[in-house]
């Protein structure tokens, strides 16, 4: 008896010996380590979504102006890059993704503050997490400028982005990005930025576009004189776009994985289904394809699949694509003519309009076989669609309601809009001194 007593003793002592390393595998297990894999994929994916503003959209948007723009739509774009890389290291980042609330970030993490070189975010360094939404940031307010091309001044310009990065877009994305986010906890499903990125920047193009006016000559049937100077520019900034969206999507899985495989394919089907899509709708009702019109397209698919790239399966990518070409078609042609709005390169109709079709689509086909985060319409979840609707309606006003009043405060102090001599001669010449010849 007495051995047996002290044999449990035994086992006792050795069981509380134990407990401590078992607690320090505990948590080593539960602290993030850095995964060198996942971090190479993230720099990558960085660099790529860069590509995407300077010299991807740069180049796009540039071929679809007048000769007499392009400097002026390179300028903008390059300019916007550097001055919201500035803004989000400063204090964009902070307001995303600094704990603050339900609807804004805070100060904490102002000018980077404790951005160190052991800072995780996962399984990648913060560093890395931070220069990736950068360049979210950067894409966003360059896209709103292809609604008013031709006509606002540089300088508004500058302001307005300043402004319009950090009351607009640094609070969507802490609604939608961030864990304590109002639409995170709602239960919207925002993959890759179809309400942060897409219909934010597309809502806040075309109330630009209302606010500063139509161009001169716009409507008067002198549509030659708006005509595309360069299609081959417009075609290379197409397919730059295409290239750095996998960086866009797949990147967004923020890890080297099977989620960021499926959003690689989903996002590749989806916008050849789009490009085709619209080609053939356009083939039909005016009896040509044309380049312009499969490009724009392919973008419109792309845009359309940015929120469901990490939720959807193939097939579901391949529907989303085909309505995107098909609605987004109409809505840059038919709608835009019905009301009358001069969106000079169809912001709206593509990226709001495609937005829309691709954050309400994620509703009906998001798979929980492909991501246990999202089930959708057709898996038993017809609630998410109106979760997404949601997530839409709050996008659209607090971007629109905001973009409004910004613009009729810098028209009141500065003004808005070029002369109308500067228009008529060019953008080039009128406010940089410079020419294509």
């Amino acid at each position: 008896m007495k051995r047996t007593f002290w044999g449990l003793g035994g086992v006792c002592a050795a069981l509380l010996t134990a407990l401590p390393a078992w607690a320090q595998d505990a948590a080593a297990a539960a602290t993030p380590t850095l995964n060198s894999g996942d971090t190479a994929w993230m720099l990558t994916s960085s660099a790529l979504v860069l590509m995407m503003t300077i010299p991807g959209l740069a180049l796009f948007y540039g071929g679809m102006v007048r000769k007499a723009n392009v400097l002026a739509m390179l300028m903008q774009c390059f300019a916007i890059t550097a001055l919201v890389s500035i803004i989000w290291m400063v204090l964009g980042y902070s307001l995303a993704f600094g704990p603050g609330g339900k609807y804004v970030g805070d100060l904490s993490r102002g000018f980077l503050k404790g951005l160190d070189v052991g800072a995780l975010t996962g399984t990648i360094p913060e560093s890395v997490f931070m220069m990736f939404q950068m360049t979210f940031a950067i894409i966003t307010p360059a896209l709103i400028v292809g609604a008013f091309a031709d006509r606002m001044k540089f300088s508004s310009l500058l302001v307005f982005t300043a402004l319009w990065s950090v009351i607009v877009y640094s609070p969507i994305a802490h609604w939608v990005w961030q864990s304590n986010g109002w639409l995170f906890g709602a239960g919207v499903l925002d993959f890759a930025g179809g309400t942060v990125v897409h219909i934010n920047a597309g809502i806040a193009g075309l109330v630009a576009c209302i606010v500063i006016g139509k161009r001169h000559g716009y409507g008067t049937g002198m549509v030659h004189a708006f005509a595309p100077h360069n299609l081959v520019l417009s075609v290379i900034g197409a397919s730059l776009l295409w290239v750095g969206w996998f960086g866009f999507n797949a990147g967004s899985a923020l890890a080297a994985n099977g989620t960021a495989g499926m959003a690689f394919a989903a996002t590749h089907i989806a916008t050849a289904a789009a490009a085709l899509a619209w080609m053939f709708v356009e083939w039909g009702a005016k009896g040509k394809p044309s380049v312009l019109g499969v490009i724009s397209g392919a973008v419109a698919g792309l845009v359309a699949i940015t929120p469901a790239s990490g939720f959807v399966n193939p097939m579901g990518a391949l529907a989303i694509g085909v309505a995107a070409g098909v609605i987004c078609y109409f809505a840059a042609t038919s709608v835009k003519k019905v009301f009358g709005y001069d969106d000079s390169l169809d912001v709206f109709g593509v990226h709001c309009v495609g937005g829309i079709v691709g954050a309400i689509l994620t509703g009906v086909f998001a798979d929980p076989a492909i991501n246990s985060l999202g089930t959708g319409l057709l898996y038993g979840n017809p609630g998410q669609v109106w979760i997404q609707v949601e997530g839409v309606l709050a996008t659209l006003i607090w971007s629109g309601g905001v973009t409004l009043v910004l613009l009729f405060l810098i028209k009141a102090v500065m003004g808005l809009r070029v002369s109308e001599e500067a228009e008529r001669d060019g953008l080039d010449l009128a406010l940089h001194g410079e020419a294509v010849q």
